[in-house]
């Protein structure tokens, strides 16, 4: 055993002594050590039930011959600090999760590990660090929040950031603003469309890092408790066969992630994430891999934030489960092994099936004939950046630029009633290094549609956005205009071309001239922690991730190097 590192033999004596202070005998020593590491915090229903469910956990531990070594590691909610300053660190806190999750278990030289994660960063930083540390491990999702219920429709976090709009355009007043917020958010669990933390669950699943269906089971659900014990015990059942998560982590495990995100319309943070994990597995893909699962695969599931219904619904309907089936029998996933030791087809097949739902179609029937994003390149982009198919489908756009140097001036202009149907907001000096990290847009976006704008606008942005947008929006541009991509060289008025069936976004602008003059913008932060990623912090194209990764093919070369051969004429240098 790892453990023994740390606890065998006459020169471990003191480190024994500790574990006996803390309430550990000689039999729970010699067991295998396991850590039930967690994100619980008090400051969000995100993560709020995840300590209950740790105890959970460490029961199906005990009882299947190991000993549970708690940690606990910070949380960042995108909910909070959306629009603030502290959202640069939400995407930064990825980074310090999985960090302090290799520290923790690395530190004490433990077996195995089963991780709890809540929200947005902690659920792709548990995969992350289940790559890293490559030891027998499972991961489990809290589970969504009960949807709330205002008007006797259902509500979610995405209704208050849109009411928020319409409260800034007069449409609604003080006390409807106040009604809205009330309602929204009931209990435990987190944000409950098919927002980035349900696309996210549904992706470790996917890549068969948790067991299917325990992670479509609601925060609130009385099967979590339950789910959580029996991840506890299965940890063990892994530790014993040395199952380690670099056998899930296949191209193939993420060639059916992706197909499984666009078939659900789910969260562009996906890509980010994606990518992050396999730098962390050591698996080959790239932004443009994601292209292909998105154009050849139907949005079959109708949720939130372009659908009707909440990820409670989709959990009445089947879950990722029902997802999958739909996949299979339409030959659009490959079979994978998966952290229980049975495949992806198998677990699919055993899950239950609802005889009458309305919330997954088969692939036959789909919502959309293609997934939600497609990746664009062109002279704004060279590097590559994500579009959001999400809003009413349009595969064209065009307009003048209006740029703005930060997401707080975007979003004054906008509840200023300055911007325009056919304007292309542009939003720089936001992405990864530039930010820092990587802020998203939710309370422009939503604002957006709080107007009435969110047809009839476009927003470009070297940052990134919420699940819960929804519009015509592009984010991830890379490079990202502090490390001088051409985002940074548009001026007002420039004429910006956004084109879904050529894959490109452009400008006519002279971006060559205006390079010469152009400076670097000065560093908003000199220390701490911001300051560090700063210095480390890669592409948004290859993840965003402070990993190290070979050198990027010169980014014109590379742009047209990877666009499939039938949209090669839509791609410019």
């Amino acid at each position: 055993m790892r453990s023994d590192l740390i606890k065998t033999g006459p020169d471990r004596a003191p480190a024994r002594a500790m574990l006996r202070a803390t309430g550990l005998d000689d039999a729970a020593i010699a067991k295998p050590l396991v850590a039930v590491v967690h994100t619980w915090s008090n400051v969000s229903p995100c993560n709020l039930n995840l300590r209950e469910l740790a105890e959970h956990v460490a029961e199906g531990i005990h009882a299947a011959g190991g000993t549970p070594i708690e940690f606990n590691t910070i949380a960042v909610t995108d909910g909070i600090a959306m629009g603030t300053p502290g959202m640069r660190a939400s995407l930064i806190s990825r980074e310090v999760i999985t960090d302090s999750i290799e520290l923790a278990v690395d530190g004490h030289c433990l077996d195995a590990m089963v991780v709890l994660c809540g929200c947005d960063k902690t659920i792709p930083a548990a995969a992350m660090a289940m790559a890293r540390l490559n030891i027998p491990s499972v991961a489990l999702y809290g589970g969504t929040i009960a949807h709330g219920t205002h008007d006797n429709h259902p509500i979610t976090i995405q209704q208050v950031f849109e009411a928020v709009g319409a409260h800034g355009a007069g449409k609604i007043d003080d006390a409807e603003l106040t009604s809205v917020e009330r309602d929204a958010c009931p209990g435990a669990g987190a944000c409950g469309g098919q927002f980035t933390a349900n696309t996210m669950a549904m992706v470790l699943t996917t890549l068969g890092l948790s067991p299917m269906g325990f992670n479509d089971i609601p925060a609130t659900h009385p099967a979590k408790a339950a789910a959580a014990r029996r991840c506890g015990e299965l940890v063990m059942d892994c530790l014993r066969e040395n199952r380690t998560p670099r056998e899930f982590l296949s191209e193939t495990a993420f060639r059916n992630a992706t197909r499984m995100v666009a078939a659900t319309a789910g969260s562009t943070n996906a890509v980010l994430h994606l990518l992050a994990i396999a730098r962390e597995a050591g698996t080959r893909w790239t932004l443009e891999d994601f292209e292909p699962a998105s154009k050849h695969t139907p949005v079959i599931a109708d949720l939130l934030p372009g659908g009707r219904y909440t990820a409670v619904e989709m959990f009445g309907a089947g879950g990722s489960a029902r997802v999958a089936q739909e996949l299979i029998a339409a030959g659009m996933l490959d079979d994978a092994p998966t952290v229980t030791g049975r495949s992806l087809f198998v677990e699919a097949a055993a899950a239950p099936r609802a005889d009458t739902q309305d919330v997954v179609h088969p692939v036959t029937q789909p919502l959309k004939p293609r997934g939600g994003y497609s990746i664009l390149y062109g002279n704004l982009a060279p590097e590559g950046c994500i579009l959001k198919l999400a809003g009413k489908g349009a595969n064209h756009f065009e307009g003048r630029a209006r740029v703005f140097e930060s997401e707080e001036q975007a979003f004054a202009a906008v509840q200023g009633g300055t911007i325009e149907k056919g304007d292309v907001i542009v939003i720089r000096n936001e992405g990864p290094a530039g930010g820092p990290g990587m802020r998203e847009m939710l309370g422009v976006t939503a604002a957006l549609i709080g107007r009435g704008l969110g047809d009839d606008v476009a927003l470009i942005t070297d940052g990134r956005f919420s699940g819960a947008t929804h519009g015509y929006m592009v984010g991830h541009i890379a490079p990202e205009a502090a490390r001088g991509g051409p985002i940074a060289l548009l001026h007002e008025g420039d004429r910006i071309r956004i084109d879904a069936d050529t894959r490109e976004i452009s400008t006519t602008a002279d971006l060559a001239t205006r390079r010469a003059s152009w400076q670097p913008p000065a560093p908003k932060v000199t220390r701490g922690a911001l300051a560090k990623y700063v210095s480390l912090v890669g592409s948004a194209s290859d993840g965003a991730t402070t990993q190290p990764i070979a050198p990027r093919v010169p980014s014109a070369s590379s742009a047209s190097k990877h666009v499939n051969e039938d949209t090669t004429a839509g791609v410019t240098a």
